[in-house]
């Protein structure tokens, strides 16, 4: 299953711009790296959507959680129903995997809280993240050098992890770039990037949100923000042109679609054990 947490609006808005909403984007990934899987896309935030009982979750194999601009600290009955579908995630015991504001959901449904981003953003490259000694021991980050890049563009961050939370991953921005949370009966896995977008998309996402960077003082205008858009498509469509590496100081950790996926991957790979709690464990206290 994966679960958008876009609003219509948005998701037409992302079709406008990407051609896919963000779960359609996640289940063109997943299909590319297991053809067989079978998908189901639901929208726990629409206003209309069915409220899920952990019984309902219990035939999925995972449940992904995209990224959205959606602002997990605002108490709007979108955010509501998204924490609600979470905690029932959990307590189904169906392994989890989230990117951005899918860490984000999940971390608030845990107990945990997420913050708007003081006087910054990380948008396009997230830099140098690393392992914590926790993470270099897990399946999660298997096969990631001792520093790498990744796709990334947000401007909320998780302010504090919940109990039953394992920290993996690190960067001088954003001190959560990875995690592990243990909840009632659930697991879960997430990553503040990106790793299922492709470089051509992080590139148009960066032109819709010019005047968000700008006015965070990561580009002095709408122009230099085209100029960096440019410069990551044309890696989207080259990516060995060893120019566009160098111009924009990666390696093939971002520019190799293999290998920026690796955290899916990884995830997809460790399923089988991944095991579930028995029924009536108790979630941690928060």
């Amino acid at each position: 299953m994966i679960a958008e947490s876009e609003t219509p609006d948005e998701r037409d808005a992302r079709r406008a711009h990407a051609g896919k909403s963000s779960g359609e984007t996640y289940a063109a990934t997943l299909r590319q790296l297991a053809p067989d899987c079978v998908i189901d896309i639901v929208q726990p935030a629409d206003d209309d959507a069915p409220a899920y009982a952990p019984e309902d979750l219990l035939r999925y194999d995972a449940v992904f959680l995209t990224g959205s601009p959606l602002h997990v600290y605002d108490d709007t009955p979108a955010v509501r129903r998204q924490l609600a579908f979470m905690r029932a995630v959990f307590a189904a015991g169906t392994p989890s995997f989230g990117s951005c504001a899918g860490l984000q959901i999940a971390v608030v449904a845990a107990g945990g809280r997420v913050r708007k981003m003081p006087d910054r953003m990380e948008a396009g490259i997230a830099r140098r993240i690393v392992a914590t000694a926790a993470g270099r021991s897990h399946p999660l980050l298997a096969d990631r050098p001792g520093t790498w890049d990744a796709a990334a563009i947000h401007g909320d961050e998780v302010e504090q992890l919940p109990d039953g939370a394992t920290l993996l991953a690190t960067n001088p921005v954003t001190r959560v770039q990875a995690v592990e949370i243990r909840y009632d009966r659930g697991i879960f896995w997430g990553v503040q990037y990106h790793p299922e977008l492709a470089l051509g998309e992080i590139a148009i996402a960066l032109r819709r949100q010019a005047d968000d960077l700008v006015a965070a003082g990561l580009a002095e205008s709408d122009r230099h923000v085209e100029a960096q858009a440019d410069l990551i498509e044309a890696l989207h469509r080259e990516p060995d042109q060893r120019a566009h590496r160098w111009r924009l100081g990666v390696d093939g950790e971002l520019a190799d679609e293999e290998r920026r996926r690796r955290e899916i991957v990884n995830f997809l790979a460790a399923l089988p054990a991944l095991d579930r709690r028995p029924a009536g464990a108790v979630a941690p206290a928060g």
